[in-house]
């Protein structure tokens, strides 16, 4: 499936600033089964290309002089092509185990663990991407999508408590349960072509680490949507939880409030 994908991102202050640095990731990954036709980020200001500690492509963005606006356009074509069940076949240069170690948004309190142990049942000893996706299920189940209910400091025990939240709530209660359970699991963030379905095209799902079948990799589940991803799912990025993946984060110099529009498009294109 061809994507075409525009996402602009605008920071407004009520008083000039005098410095801002944020780093983006917002360029799709080059994996086996995800092609970037063209791609290009619009912005004010320097930027530079880096290689964050997770493989992800990234840029550095730094504005110096007075600024009471910062506006990020970041849009092209990718071309991704369908997974067997989610499998992923990219070779990746960090030990799954790496994947393990829970976070603060991600740490599993004792509604957690309940959640997890009901519905991680292993099999032989291992768990399976039908398990996993059960899980997905059971999590949608638990945590209705409800936009505004939720922020990006929500963590997974809170959005379980609440029984509502986006799409990052259900990747990080999902994570939650993975790690509590020594399952490898990483947090992914992307754009998804939503076609009839429900929620915004800037999206989060999960990658855990299965062993079934004669297959020993990563398999990709969209939580909130409970299925293996596939074609309509870009990647953008990966990491431990929505800090480490996150689309624009970073720091300003100077006073006033700040305002913040986001606003994704995406669409599938012919060819």
């Amino acid at each position: 499936m061809l994507l075409s994908i525009r996402h602009e991102t605008v920071y407004r202050y009520t008083a000039p600033q005098v410095y801002t640095i944020q780093q983006l990731r917002l360029t799709p990954a080059a994996e086996p089964h995800q092609r970037v036709h063209s791609w290009h980020i619009d912005a004010a200001g320097k930027l530079n290309d880096i290689t964050d500690a997770y493989g992800n492509i990234a840029q550095m963005l730094t504005i110096t002089g007075p600024h009471d606006e910062v506006r990020i356009v970041a849009g092209g074509v990718v071309e991704v092509m369908p997974l067997d069940r989610g499998r992923l076949l990219s070779a990746d240069k960090l030990s799954p185990l790496v994947y393990t170690v829970p976070t603060r948004l991600t740490e599993a309190d004792e509604a957690v663990l309940e959640l997890a142990a009901s519905q991680l049942k292993p099999h032989a000893g291992r768990f399976g991407s039908d398990a996993l996706l059960a899980l997905a299920e059971a999590i949608r189940g638990r945590v209705v999508y409800q936009g505004g209910v939720t922020g990006v400091t929500t963590s997974a025990a809170n959005a379980l408590r609440l029984g509502a939240g986006v799409c990052q709530d259900h990747a990080h209660l999902f994570l939650a349960c993975c790690r509590a359970h020594g399952i490898p699991a990483r947090y992914v963030s992307g754009y998804i072509d939503a076609g009839d379905l429900s929620h915004v095209e800037s999206h989060a799902w999960a990658d855990a680490w299965v062993e079934e079948d004669g297959f020993a990799g990563w398999v990709s589940i969209d939580i909130t949507h409970a299925r293996f991803s596939g074609e309509a799912h870009c990647r953008v990025a990966i990491g431990r939880d929505y800090d480490s993946a996150a689309p624009v984060r970073g720091v300003r110099t100077g006073s006033g409030l700040e305002s913040l529009h986001v606003q994704v498009d995406v669409s599938s294109l012919h060819r």
